[in-house]
């Protein structure tokens, strides 16, 4: 009976191995990129995807800034903050993130809330390098360029 039964393998963390990856978010939008990269921190595309170990790999997305947002939610979408007194609660619209200081907080953000919250969240969120230009200090990891735009027109019904 013994090759009937089934067992599941936890991978321990040393035994992990981690990859680095490379994604041009030009052009993309921001919610199909973002669940990408969660899917990648997070491990998800390997077979030994473990839920409670950093078992994902390093996501480095240049060109951060040229994402783009689908129907009006460049002017409508809302981004919530609160300093912490009363009264204090602040609000600031998608498209003054992207023309603003920091651009690529848009991704950031997008990708932090679909990361588990708590110590492996924050764990596997420090894999995750956002770069506004092209430019990259990563090239000594020698990064897989994953075509993102293709994956997303293969998932499109009817395409």
């Amino acid at each position: 009976m013994k090759a009937l039964m089934k067992t599941t393998r936890s991978v321990k963390p040393a035994e992990v191995e981690k990859k680095w990856q490379l994604i041009d978010a030009e052009g993309l939008v921001v919610g199909r990129v973002a669940t990408i990269i969660a899917n990648l921190l997070r491990g998800k595309h390997k077979v030994t995807y473990t839920p409670h170990v950093d078992c994902g790999d390093h996501v480095v997305v240049i060109n951060a800034d040229k994402v783009r947002f689908t129907g009006r939610k460049l002017a409508q979408k809302i981004y919530y903050k609160h300093t912490g007194y009363p009264g204090g609660l602040k609000e600031i619209t998608a498209g003054k993130v992207l023309e603003g200081r920091f651009p690529e907080r848009v991704i950031e953000k997008a990708v932090e809330r679909m990361i588990p919250r708590g110590p492996l969240g924050r764990q596997q969120m420090r894999a995750l390098h956002l770069y506004n230009g092209t430019e990259h200090p990563h090239g000594g990891q020698n990064p897989q360029v994953l075509d993102v735009a293709s994956m997303n027109r293969k998932n499109k019904v009817g395409a």
